[in-house]
């Protein structure tokens, strides 16, 4: 269901752009992500900082299309958001070293510290790839091309990615029972030392 939650405005671009052109699908895929935050807001559920970075690219390089009546800022919009995350990733494990998918993802995975690392490269390698890529597609193929692409290409690529990156943790991941007899004995041991 959050699934379906979070794809309505990229699914209301697609068909507006179906019915009508780039303009209008941008002026619906921006009304669809301020109606995903206002619904957010009345039911009083959590919303994601995933959430508020797309409505502001969307209104940003959205409102720069309908504005300026060029196609091309809604085109990039892809782009940076990916962009953004790489540099959002990358910059957090090089610069601060902190790795922010293990903040996100270490309740729920827990992995060994390398494998945290290789993960955290693969997400930064996958998401300036795949920016870059929408970019060679806007400018070398019609709007029509991108816009299939920007819907079911890039929606495609990170499901790949996700199955085989899937695949690769499942080597790595310890069973729940032995992860929580891992922790308690080293909640232990830090305890142990901190008494001596």
């Amino acid at each position: 269901m959050k699934l379906l939650f979070d794809l309505f405005p990229l699914v209301l671009f697609f068909a507006a752009y179906k019915f009508a052109d780039i303009y209008v699908a941008t002026g619906v895929a921006m009304a669809a992500s301020v109606l995903q935050i206002v619904w957010l807001l009345v039911r009083r559920r959590k919303i994601e900082p995933m959430h508020w970075i797309n409505l502001t690219i969307i209104v940003v390089f959205g409102g720069a299309t309908l504005f300026l009546h060029d196609e091309v800022f809604i085109k990039w919009k892809p782009t940076v958001l990916y962009w953004l995350f790489a540099a959002v990733l990358g910059g957090g494990q090089w610069l601060f070293k902190r790795n922010f998918l293990r903040s996100m993802l270490g309740a729920q995975i827990q992995l060994p510290d390398p494998v945290w690392s290789r993960l955290n490269l693969a997400w930064v390698t996958f998401f300036a790839a795949v920016g870059g890529l929408n970019l060679y597609v806007a400018y070398n193929w019609p709007t029509e091309t991108w816009v299939s692409f920007k819907v079911f290409g890039i929606f495609g690529l990170l499901l790949v990615f996700v199955v085989l990156q899937s695949l690769y943790l499942g080597r790595h991941m310890k069973p729940a029972q032995e992860a929580s007899t891992a922790d308690i004995a080293k909640r232990e041991t830090d305890a142990g030392a901190e008494r001596s």
